[in-house]
């Protein structure tokens, strides 16, 4: 029980460091020295290293399952394999704030170190922002969330943990999503910051621009691991459900996005400086807010940790907080955001960059608006609905095709004025020759309408332009044409995904089959075994192929002891163009199973493309800081 002490007096000492490192900031504005400055290092590390070790605490109290740590008792059990009582240390509500703390304070302990070329009124002004939020989550933690409460009488075994979450990938999943939302903070005070001081110029987004690729890279994987996980463990069949937590990591990612893309204009001509302040408040409100929902537990979704209105309130007021205090410092400085130049072209690249962000700014409205219209119509009406894909496909399809359209020519534009209009008439003739295609495809392939068509046309687009970027020589910026590149690789699995796939829901029993698109399914046997946390039931199915390939799949189902919880083990045979994925379900009173047999073209693609979307921005990162 030491761990239990040292981890809980290791926070209370940070919030002791935070307090003083706040203190000498504010006094250290009107009057800088370099004494001042020295000490501030260290106590922003020591900051870092009493939540780290509060937070290894934690994890030794896992690994020991000391069930009086009321933490360990909700979320472990002695029969669960270690790796699951490491990660288990992040996969609950009070562990995963713990974690969010431990970022926090590591973030702004690398942006003191490697900030030296910035102003240090700045740097200090960052530094107090920044504090302010670490402070919050510290109170909140010890509040109303603290990992470190115990359980009297001491209870011999643990609840266990969710077992959908215990999962290699999940186990990842949590710290890489955490490390692109939380690193938004410092784009947060470092934009609020340099508002202050009047710094919001071409330098800055220099600066920044690490930060916000940091952000985005671990966003972009942590959505890619998530989907990865919903896709074959919740037995869902797809890569996308529009899940409200699904939802509430895609809307930070989207601002980061148009971000993203502001700054290089900020970076070139110190243009959309306000747009590029609006866009850091937002991201890091989007990112705090989709924790306020989450661990609120307003949420109806299997990601969800908490259900505490405590909690929701706490978060719900901070997050109030910042953004008003955000909006006051927006509007107090905002002539000294004023640029010398406004003039923009409608044939230049910056304006395509404008345009794009407009279109991004929409999807990411309607996102938002599909999350917490529900929540809203509950409170005020007490009455429930549910807004699934049929909503978010309506509004976003029809405007995703000039988005896709833009983003094709915006890249080939120049800066300011484009002169050469000679090369961009072969754009609108290869437009139309991909629009003759994606009508043959979907002719062939699925049922044609006026929408799908020009989609896929402009999915094409997309690809064949930023392919012959990628492959031409000449082309200055590699690491934006590879992400390019990716996205419209992503855009174009997805709907050949949507157009192509196959699916059959049908109940068998042992020693049946059924046929379906030429292929036979044979429900073989069904073997049972005993685990050390759960028994399994092992499905056994040969499926003969219209060209006499037999595919064996052997779906499982768990049954875990504790908590005791029925799990569906999808089986997945994944080829160059197809997935083929079956997955079981126990029929209540009978001897049926329900099965699932899905035919899904292109899913690695999709995989492979975000991946592609990742590696783009971080050999932007690289090379900048290489510089």
């Amino acid at each position: 029980m030491i761990f239990n002490y040292i981890g809980n007096y290791s926070l209370i000492i940070s919030v002791i460091i935070s307090l003083i490192i706040s203190f000498l900031s504010i006094s250290s504005l009107q009057k800088i020295n370099t004494q001042i400055k020295i000490n501030l290092n260290k106590l922003i590390f020591f900051q870092f290293f009493f939540v780290l070790v509060s937070f290894f605490s934690l994890i030794i109290l896992f690994i020991l399952s000391e069930f009086a740590n009321i933490t360990v008792f909700n979320n472990s059990h002695t029969t669960k394999p270690l790796f699951y009582k490491i990660s288990g240390t992040w996969g609950n509500h009070e562990g995963s704030l713990l974690l969010w703390l431990l970022i926090l304070t590591f973030f702004i302990f690398l942006y003191f170190l490697n900030s030296k070329s910035r102003s240090i009124k700045e740097r200090l002004l960052t530094l107090i922002f920044q504090e302010v939020i670490i402070i919050g989550f510290l109170i909140f933690l010890l509040k109303t969330s603290n990992p470190f409460n115990q359980i009297f009488p001491i209870p011999k075994q643990g609840l266990g943990l969710n077992p959908i979450l215990q999962d290699p990938i999940l186990a990842i999943h949590p710290p890489v999503l955490y490390l692109g939302y939380v690193s938004t903070s410092i784009i947060f005070s470092s934009s609020l910051g340099a508002l202050i001081q009047g710094n919001v110029n071409s330098l800055w987004a220099k600066h920044i621009k690490k930060w916000i690729l940091i952000s985005w890279i671990f966003l972009t994987i942590g959505i890619l691991l998530g989907s990865i996980w919903a896709y074959y463990e919740l037995g869902w069949g797809g890569f996308w459900f529009w899940d409200p937590v699904e939802n509430i990591s895609l809307m930070p990612w989207l601002s980061l996005t148009a971000l993203l893309h502001c700054i290089l204009v900020l970076e070139k001509r110190s243009l959309l400086s306000s747009w590029t302040i609006v866009l850091s408040i937002s991201t890091f409100t989007l990112s705090v807010c989709g924790t306020f929902l989450v661990r609120s537990g307003i949420l109806n979704s299997v990601h969800t940790f908490a259900n505490d209105p405590e909690r929701g309130l706490f978060i719900l007021i901070f997050l109030f907080i910042l953004v008003f205090l955000s909006l006051v410092i927006y509007f107090l400085y905002e002539e000294k955001l004023k640029s010398n130049n406004n003039n923009f072209n409608l044939f230049s690249k910056e304006s395509s960059i404008l345009i794009n962000n407009w279109f991004v700014m929409y999807f990411l409205s309607v996102i938002l608006i599909g999350t917490i219209y529900p929540i809203f119509l509950e409170v005020l009406s007490s009455q429930k609905i549910s807004v699934g894909p049929p909503f978010f496909n309506k509004l976003i399809i029809p405007f995703l095709i000039p988005f896709l359209i833009f983003m094709s020519i915006g890249p080939n534009l120049d800066w300011i004025k484009n002169k050469n209009f000679g090369k961009k008439i072969q754009l609108i003739i290869f437009f139309i020759l991909n629009l003759i295609l994606s009508f043959t495809i979907i002719k062939i392939f699925g049922k044609i309408t006026l929408t799908s068509t020009i989609l896929l046309a402009a999915s094409f687009y997309l690809f064949f332009v930023t392919f012959k970027d990628l492959i031409k020589k000449s082309f200055k910026n590699n690491s934006q044409v590879i992400s390019h590149f990716g996205f419209s690789l992503l855009i174009l699995s997805i709907i050949m995904n949507s157009i192509l796939s196959k699916e059959i829901i049908t109940n068998l029993k042992v020693g049946e089959q059924i046929n379906f698109l030429e292929n036979t399914i044979n429900f073989k046997k069904i073997e049972s075994s005993s685990q050390s946390n759960f028994k399994s039931l092992v499905g056994y199915f040969e499926i003969n192929s219209k060209n006499n390939k037999k595919f064996l799949f052997k779906p499982e189902i768990r049954i875990y002891n504790q908590p005791k919880v029925i799990t569906s083990e999808a089986d997945i045979k994944t080829s160059f163009f197809k997935d083929r994925f079956l997955v079981i379900n126990l029929v209540k009173g009978g001897n049926y199973f329900n099965v699932r047999y899905q035919e899904k073209p292109l899913m690695i693609w999709i995989w492979l493309s975000t991946i592609l979307i990742a590696i783009g921005g971080s050999i932007n990162f690289l090379k900048r800081y290489e510089k």
